[in-house]
């Protein structure tokens, strides 16, 4: 191994991942450890979900936020199924048959536990109320009185024919019935009528007066043929009266029957006397064909007589215990939420009644919770607005998609709303949180609870005991083998990895549960009844098996050298940088190379990428801070002369972030200076205007990405990567790479400033300027010093020979070569 190129030590292995030693665990497996709230993670977000469970006010539903698979729905689960068990006990909701008005369903209220009785004895009512019907308008008695009803009704009505006949007898006129109706014809005797030759025969006296007798006669029958209707609506009300008083009697009783067993429900009472009233109006209506409105599915038809609107759907059941529901609804469109109004075709035509009611998630969360996921509900048409109108009026009306468009025009249902009281949980990333926060007034009113989930947690010995009973509770939980103390030491490793910092865990529990899984299946394998370490590495590296394709394209193109990156030699103006890809659930990181280049201008740094659109904002800011560094260092000494360009060598697609501002920085100089770079090194890291390196994300990544190529490549112990120092309490890196540091073949180093940089990568001092501007001889910022002052000499060459090829003969300006002389120049042009 060479000497050392700069005093700046490298970092040692024990710098490079913080362990978890099994031994500090205090177990042998995790069967000995009992089971854990995971709620101690997140005691903050626990407080704010436990107080707006509390408050019962309007308005006080709940917004979880945290990250996919951070367990946000294990813990609301957990929270809200201790909590169903308090508070006022739900309800039973049923729609029935509105006698006023059919198509505007009523709802009655029952307590829980009590609807499914009511349906089920309003079904018996039914199957039952055929029969008696049937019973009663079958009997002798009621048969008996409606012949005599009848009879009467025709005695009456023969009477006033015979009274009629007699009268007409009395003016020699005889009434004859005809198989058109009824006729007056004259009379010669008792018994027989004059033929019309007979009639003519007669007296033309004779036949005046019987002409006045017979239209006087016609005038009679017209009156009582128009009295016959009204006496025979008089008999059908008679009958329907008699048939109202037949079923009286049983209908009576059946209707107290059902009373005695909700008496103390006036709800369903009056409902009952309604349902009462109406079995006995309708009378031998309902017996006339009971099923004729009525499919083979046994649906019913808005709009007929039908004993099928006597019975009850049973909206909503809770259980008799007073249990709160909990619902969970996957899919929340319009309908799902609100619920809707099914149709069947009849005849050709799409209808619907009561029955046909479906309640939503609305409806069976009511008195209790619904938890809905904030991107699927915003995703769905027309959902986010009718959930809020629901919450705004405090209950929930059934409407359709088609009546919110406009598309329909025929009689529609309109059911009696629901009061409504429950809370909502919505569970989402925190963007969809904060962009509805600003985005929708109504918002902050329905939603004032906002539960935080920490992503991460302090890596300390108590979080670490809490993590290793979280371990076992999940493994119980998902029925996996009991794990190690030293699987579970992995572990907690692996949580410090996943969130990108040694002294920190990720609460993210889905990526962790899921290694547990594949650690199982690995210990099943292999016969064992615990989850050892081993089972963990093998389920690890399964998983980054599985995700490197990419990673390996990237890192054979460079092997095969179609992607041009060194790791040995050295040059100038030119640097490896480090970029990370996320791909999923992975991420990878590999060497890309970055070039610089200087020649005469105005102080101009390109940023190529940004010119030709791959850049984005945060890297076109990086690359001006690196023109402000340039001028704060060296343009009080002397005006910019330079045009520089920057570029990420091969690179076809977007840029962004400012960490390779360090790198960028670095060729910068290298190329002002002449000074080559070493190209065993790559750098990450983004500076600051005074040159102070700053930290970056996927550190770990950016080291494995440059040691994978290294390894492949054959290490020397030159190699090494340069990360800024406030990023050495985020190494956790692959034993792989701690192995390599340890035996000295590569090497990780923390620089604090660009200077500590420049030193590792060129071998030279930095050069920092003293107070009067000037720098230690030999150093790289003195280098950097002269290349500009010989760019401003050669600015001010390219002007003055610009300046002489333009003077008209005998202009003073044209001799001599003081301020004058140049400044006259400067005016003219």
């Amino acid at each position: 191994m060479s000497t050392p190129l700069s005093p700046l030590p490298a970092l040692p292995p024990e710098r490079l991942h913080s362990a978890c030693p099994p031994s500090i665990l205090g177990f042998a497996s995790t069967a000995e450890l009992a089971d854990i709230d995971a709620g101690q993670l997140h005691p903050r977000a626990v407080e704010a979900i436990r107080l707006g469970l509390d408050i019962r006010d309007g308005g006080y539903n709940l917004f979880i936020l945290g990250e996919t698979g951070s367990g946000r729905h294990a813990l609301i689960d957990q929270l809200l199924t201790a909590e169903r068990a308090h508070g006022p006990a739900p309800a039973d909701w049923c729609y029935v048959w509105n006698f006023n008005h059919p198509s505007r369903p009523s709802v009655l209220r029952l307590p829980c536990g009590r609807g499914a009785a009511f349906r089920d004895h309003m079904q018996r009512f039914v199957e039952e109320l055929i029969p008696a019907i049937g019973s009663v308008f079958e009997s002798d008695d009621y048969r008996a009185r409606i012949g005599a009803l009848q009879e009467e009704a025709k005695q009456r009505e023969e009477e006033a024919l015979r009274t009629l006949g007699d009268e007409a007898r009395q003016r020699g006129v005889a009434l004859l019935r005809t198989p058109h109706g009824f006729a007056f014809v004259p009379m010669k005797g008792e018994d027989d009528t004059l033929a019309k030759e007979e009639f003519d025969q007669l007296p033309e006296a004779r036949q005046q007066e019987l002409g006045e007798h017979i239209k006087l006669l016609h005038d009679r029958m017209q009156q009582l043929m128009n009295e016959f209707p009204r006496w025979r609506r008089e008999l059908q009300k008679r009958v329907r009266e008699a048939g109202q008083e037949a079923l009286g009697t049983t209908v009576t009783h059946m209707i107290d029957e059902l009373k005695a067993r909700h008496t103390d429900l006036p709800a369903v009472l009056e409902h009952l006397d309604a349902v009462h009233r109406d079995v006995i109006a309708s009378g031998e209506s309902l017996r006339a064909a009971p099923h004729a409105d009525e499919d083979s599915e046994g649906v019913t038809y808005s709009g007929t007589i039908s004993v099928q609107r006597y019975q009850v759907n049973l909206l909503v059941e809770n259980p008799a215990t007073g249990a709160r529901p909990l619902v969970y609804e996957d899919h929340p469109t319009l309908q799902n939420l609100v619920g809707r109004i099914d149709h069947v075709v009849h005849m050709g035509t799409l209808v619907s009644n009561f029955t046909l009611i479906r309640a939503g998630a609305l409806h069976r969360a009511n008195g209790g919770f619904l938890v809905l996921d904030a991107l699927k509900l915003l995703t769905q048409p027309y959902a986010w607005e009718g959930l809020k109108r629901a919450l705004m009026a405090d209950k929930v009306r059934i409407e359709s998609l088609a009546e919110l468009v406009g598309v329909t025009g025929t009689v529609q249902l309109e059911p009696e709303p629901i009061p409504l009281g429950l809370k909502i949980v919505l569970v989402g990333e925190r963007m969809f949180y904060y962009l509805l926060s600003q985005l929708d007034p109504e918002f902050p009113a329905l939603f004032k609870i906002n539960a935080d989930l920490d992503s991460e947690v302090e890596r300390t010995p108590e979080s670490t005991a809490r993590y290793a009973s979280l371990f076992a509770t999940l493994a119980r939980r998902q029925g996996l083998r009991p794990l190690s103390a030293a699987a579970v030491a992995r572990l907690i490793e692996h949580a410090a990895r996943l969130v990108g910092d040694a002294e920190r865990l990720s609460t993210r529990t889905r990526p962790l549960v899921d290694r547990m899984h594949e650690a199982s299946h690995f210990a099943a394998t292999a016969g064992s009844m615990l989850i050892e370490r081993e089972h963990v590495d093998a389920a690890l590296e399964a998983h980054h098996r599985r995700n490197e394709r990419i990673g390996r394209q990237y890192l054979d193109a460079i092997l095969r050298g179609q992607m041009l990156v060194d790791t040995a030699g050295s040059h100038i103006g030119q640097v490896n940088g480090l970029a990370v890809v996320q791909l999923g659930e992975s991420s990878f990181a590999h060497p890309v190379r970055i070039t610089a280049t200087v020649r005469v201008g105005e102080g101009e740094v390109i940023d190529i990428e940004r010119e030709v659109r791959l850049a984005g904002p945060i890297h076109s800011k990086g690359v001006l801070i690196l023109s402000s560094f340039l001028a704060a260092r060296f343009g009080w000494l002397m005006p910019l002369s330079l045009k520089a360009s920057l570029v990420f060598e091969q690179s076809y697609g977007g840029v962004e972030g400012d960490s390779a501002s360090l790198a960028e920085l670095a060729a910068l100089l290298s190329a002002l200076a002449r000074t080559p770079l070493r190209q065993s090194l790559a750098v990450t890291g983004s500076v600051n205007q005074y040159g102070v390196v700053q930290p970056v994300g996927g550190i770990n990544e950016k080291i494995e990405g440059f040691f994978a190529l290294c390894k492949a490549r054959g290490l020397d112990g030159e190699q090494g990567v340069l990360i800024p120092r406030a990023n050495v309490c985020n190494l956790m890196l692959h034993a792989d790479v701690v192995e390599a540091v340890r035996a000295g073949q590569f090497h990780v180093w923390a620089v604090a400033n660009i200077d500590e940089a420049l030193e590792l990568l060129t071998g030279l001092a930095a050069g920092t300027p003293g107070e009067d501007g000037t720098m230690a001889e030999g150093s790289l910022s003195q280098r950097a010093l002269s290349g500009l002052q010989k760019l401003a000499r050669m600015r001010r060459e390219a002007g003055r020979r610009a300046g002489s090829a333009t003077r008209p003969e005998g202009d003073p300006g044209a001799t001599g070569d003081g301020p004058g002389a140049r400044a006259g120049t400067g005016r003219r042009s």
